[in-house]
C-alpha cells in the first residue's frame, strides 16, 4: 500500500513549520506523533502541535480525527485550530490544554470526594452527549484522554484523541477497537455496537474515580476480557463502604451488560447522582490514591500497550474461527454469513 494522504481543501501548505510557530517545549510523544507546545509568530497565540510523519500514516485514522474534529466545537471537547502540510509531515494545531490528566491531579488535590468524581463525570457527560447529539461515537474513552483545560483548581475538564471515533450512518457500528479495560462488551464480541460504547467506558471510568482500582482485573488477558464479556464486577468492602448507594446505581446502569438496556448521555445527565446533590462529601482521597498509584502508576501504561496487541490477536483469532465457519457452511449448508456483522 502506498502513502496515505489527507484530502482538505482547507489544509495549509509550508516548506517550513517553524516559519509559522516558535517551538517553546516537547508536551509528549506517541507512537507516530509528537507534540509540543508553540507559539503562532504572526498572533503570538499559544497551541499544541501534533507533529505526525507521512511515512507512518499508511494506515492512519487521521483523516477520519480531522474531519471529526472540525465538525464539533465544545468547551469540554479540545478543538482543532488549523492543519498543515509539509512535504514530510501533517500538523495538527490544537487547542492548548496544560492542567494534566486527570488521575495525577486527583493525586495533587490532597482532599477528594465522591461530589469531586460527579463534578467531573458531569462534564465529560455533557461533552459526550454533545457529540451522540452529532452522531459522533469516540469509542475510546479512558482517564488518560481526560485533560484539565489549565492548572487552576476549578479548571474544566477536556476531552480529547478522536484518533479512533467514527461518525455514525446507520446507528450501528462493527470495527473492533478500543483500550482493554474500558472496552463495552459488544466489542469483544465483535457484535455490531452503537454510542452505547461510549457510556459503557464512563461507567468503567467512574468506577475507578470512585476506589482507586479497575473493575476488572485479571493477570490473564483471557480471563480479562472473560470478565467483562459476563460485566462481572463487583463493589468490595472496605474501599466501597463510604460510597453513596446512588453513585453505585450510576455504575449498574452505565455497566448495563446489554447495550439496549444501558443508561445512554442523555439519561445519565438526568441521573441523581449527576444532576442532584446527593453525591458524598466525605473526603476519600487516601483509600483512592493509595489504589491509583498502586495501579495506575505510568510504568502500567506498557502493560496497555502490550494488552492493546492482545485484544488485536483476540479479535483475529475470533475472526478467523468465523471465517472457517463459513466456509463449511457454504461447502455442507450452501449459504455464508457474511453479512452477520456490518
Amino acid at each position: 500500500m502506498g502513502r496515505k494522504e489527507i484530502k482538505c481543501s482547507w489544509k495549509k501548505s509550508t516548506n517550513n513549520i517553524k516559519d509559522v510557530f516558535e517551538f517553546l517545549g516537547k508536551m509528549g510523544s506517541g507512537t507516530f506523533s509528537d507534540v509540543f507546545m508553540v507559539r503562532e509568530r504572526k498572533t503570538g497565540e499559544l497551541y499544541a502541535l501534533k507533529c505526525l510523519k507521512k511515512k507512518h500514516l499508511t494506515h492512519s485514522n487521521l483523516e477520519n480525527e480531522i474531519n471529526v474534529l472540525r465538525r464539533i466545537k465544545h468547551e469540554n471537547v479540545v478543538g482543532l485550530e488549523d492543519f498543515y502540510e509539509s512535504r514530510t509531515h501533517y500538523y495538527l494545531v490544537m487547542q492548548l490544554v496544560s492542567g494534566g490528566e486527570l488521575f495525577d491531579r486527583i493525586l495533587d488535590k490532597g482532599v477528594y470526594t465522591e461530589k469531586d468524581a460527579s463534578t467531573v463525570i458531569r462534564q465529560v457527560l455533557e461533552a459526550v452527549s454533545y457529540l451522540h447529539e452529532n452522531s459522533i461515537v469516540h469509542r475510546d474513552l479512558k482517564p488518560e484522554n481526560l485533560l484539565y483545560y489549565n492548572t487552576d483548581e476549578n479548571a474544566k475538564i477536556m476531552v480529547s484523541d478522536f484518533g479512533l471515533s467514527k461518525t455514525l450512518e446507520h446507528g450501528v457500528m462493527s470495527t473492533a477497537c478500543g483500550t482493554p479495560g474500558y472496552v463495552a462488551p459488544e466489542v469483544l464480541a465483535q457484535k455490531p455496537y452503537s454510542k452505547a460504547v461510549d457510556c459503557w467506558s464512563i461507567g468503567v471510568i467512574t468506577y475507578i474515580l470512585l476506589c482507586g482500582y479497575p473493575p476488572f482485573f485479571e493477570d490473564n488477558e483471557t480471563r480479562l476480557f472473560s470478565k467483562i464479556m459476563r460485566a462481572e464486577y463487583a463493589f468490595h468492602s472496605p474501599f466501597w463502604d463510604d460510597i453513596s448507594e446512588s453513585a453505585k446505581d450510576f455504575i449498574r446502569n452505565m455497566m448495563e451488560k446489554n447495550p439496549n438496556k444501558r443508561f445512554l448521555s442523555e439519561q445519565a445527565l438526568r441521573h441523581p447522582w449527576i444532576a442532584d446533590n446527593v453525591a458524598k462529601d466525605i473526603d476519600i482521597y487516601q483509600s483512592v490514591c493509595q489504589q491509583l498509584e498502586k495501579n495506575f502508576a505510568k510504568s502500567k501504561w506498557k502493560l496497555d500497550l502490550q494488552l492493546r496487541g492482545v485484544l488485536c490477536e483476540h479479535l483475529q483469532q475470533r475472526r478467523w474461527i468465523q471465517e472457517v465457519l463459513t466456509g463449511l457452511l457454504f461447502k455442507y449448508c450452501g449459504f455464508c454469513t457474511n453479512n452477520i456483522n456490518k
